[in-house]
């Protein structure tokens, strides 16, 4: 029998990226000199939800992530190059 228990632990993988995630998003935010309040109303979240992605509290959707992309005028994989912030 197969237990789903693993999946409410957490995972160290995806808590560093969901880390390294938001403060990428936070650099390239701050690189356009653009406010959480400015930013988020670009994306279309309120600004407590990009602040909670920023700071990894929040797991982010994959529209999200893409309407963050489109605000941003990245590619998505742009967004998961953490080489700058490393």
């Amino acid at each position: 029998m197969f237990y789903y228990h693993h999946l409410d632990t957490p995972n160290p993988v995806s808590q560093s990226l969901s880390v390294l995630l938001g403060l990428k998003i936070r650099k390239l935010r701050m690189d356009r000199n653009l406010s959480q309040e400015e930013f988020a109303g670009l994306v279309g979240v309120h600004r407590t939800y990009l602040g909670q992605i920023e700071r990894a509290e929040k797991n982010i959707t994959i529209k999200n992530l893409e309407k963050i992309c489109v605000s941003l005028g990245i590619e998505p994989k742009e967004l998961f190059n953490f080489s700058d912030i490393l």
